[in-house]
């Protein structure tokens, strides 16, 4: 009986190795989001529309700060702008020097950045009232 057994899970055994054998596995593929590709003037357009609603508030200047810095790149002088005068429309003062401050981290070693953030951005910080970290004397501390 389990001779007979052995012989039908055998050969039930040995068709399904002889089907197994021309099958392949496909290649591991990554399956990534097939939405469109933004672009560097519509990702600095958004970010400008974001930071210019009139009734932002706090939380979400510091939110989108926040996810701003967490990119791998300098944010551009007219997102900063924007960002600036939504501080000031908030009078917050501290938060502005902390966006100024975030840049210069985030320029690191590349030393020509920051000067040419600072000097695009001059006209605005002098018009909203805001001195540099540089200028406060606390880039030392």
């Amino acid at each position: 009986m389990f001779r007979a057994l052995s012989r039908v899970s055998t050969a039930g055994f040995r068709s399904l190795a002889r089907t197994r054998t021309g099958y392949s596995a496909p290649l591991a593929s990554r399956c990534y989001s097939h939405g469109k590709v933004e672009t560097d003037e519509e990702f600095d357009s958004r970010w400008v529309t974001y930071f210019s609603k009139p009734d932002i508030d706090a939380w979400e200047l510091r939110k989108g700060m926040n996810t701003l810095i967490g990119y791998d790149l300098v944010p551009e002088p007219k997102i900063l702008d924007s960002a600036l005068r939504a501080c000031r429309r908030l009078n917050d003062l501290a938060s502005a020097i902390r966006i100024l401050e975030a840049v210069k981290d985030k320029a690191g070693p590349h030393k020509d950045i920051y000067p040419y953030v600072i000097q695009e951005l001059k006209p605005t910080l002098t018009e909203l009232g805001i001195s540099t970290p540089e200028e406060l004397g606390i880039d030392k501390l």
